[in-house]
């Protein structure tokens, strides 16, 4: 069942449904596509986004998904959702880049023996050094070292020499003169929380993932609509 948080936003009451659009828009009505755009424009460029990790990519993609979609919209039948047929058409426009661009990989044989200081570097370059693992890293550090400071003191404490330091249970016990059980069960209560608390952050943060913010919905809305008024 799709996730009624992130599902296609449904058409306004009074507003035109997509099944009524679609049929304007195979009749040549730029302006019900244009509609049919911004009404699933954040659902079509999180699609193209996922398969090709690019906001730039996806938004090209996206723009000429758009256009294929134009161009066959007196195909669709209502028989599915039209945000189902438009999805599908985003996804082939994002594979086929996905295609393309594997095949243009420098083989590893090629690659090895590359004098390119690029290629070489790309090669012997730690990933776990990489600017963008290190930033993430320092990101995931930060949400872990705000959720541990919300734990009550006697849970953190235990927390950190425990999973931080490392420390023995019985190590534990005896610098906080506590029993051995206790170690336990409130090392056991801290993951409990941290667990529960991140996943909280993760849901909230999940349905901001990938902002889609009106620039960039003008911004590819206005590209197609300059691209279907060239055909017209």
């Amino acid at each position: 069942m799709q996730d009624l948080q992130h599902a296609p936003p449904a058409a306004p009451t009074g507003m035109p449904q997509d099944t009524e659009l679609a049929a304007r828009a195979a009749a040549g009505d730029a302006g019900a596509f244009e509609c049919i755009m911004r009404r699933h424009n954040r659902l079509l460029f999180r699609t193209a986004r996922s398969i090709l990790r690019s906001d730039a990519e996806a938004e090209d993609a996206l723009q000429d998904a758009y256009l294929r979609a134009w161009r066959a919209v007196g195909s669709f039948r209502a028989d599915a959702k039209l945000s189902t047929w438009l999805v599908r058409i985003v996804m082939n426009e994002a594979l086929g880049r996905v295609r393309r661009r594997d095949a243009q990989v420098i083989p590893l044989d090629a690659a090895m023996n590359s004098t390119e200081p690029e290629t070489q570097a790309s090669l012997t370059a730690d990933p776990d050094r990489q600017p963008e693992r290190v930033a993430m890293r320092a990101e995931i550090r930060k949400l872990m070292e705000a959720r541990i400071d919300l734990l009550p003191e006697a849970f953190r404490s235990v927390f950190m020499l425990r999973a931080v330091e490392e420390m023995s249970v019985e190590d534990v016990a005896q610098a906080l003169a506590i029993p051995q059980a206790t170690v336990r069960t409130r090392f056991f209560r801290a993951r409990s929380l941290l667990r529960e608390g991140l996943t909280s952050e993760i849901d909230t943060a999940l349905g901001d993932a990938f902002a889609f913010d009106g620039a960039r919905c003008d911004r590819i809305v206005a590209s197609v609509m300059a691209r279907v008024g060239s055909e017209t």
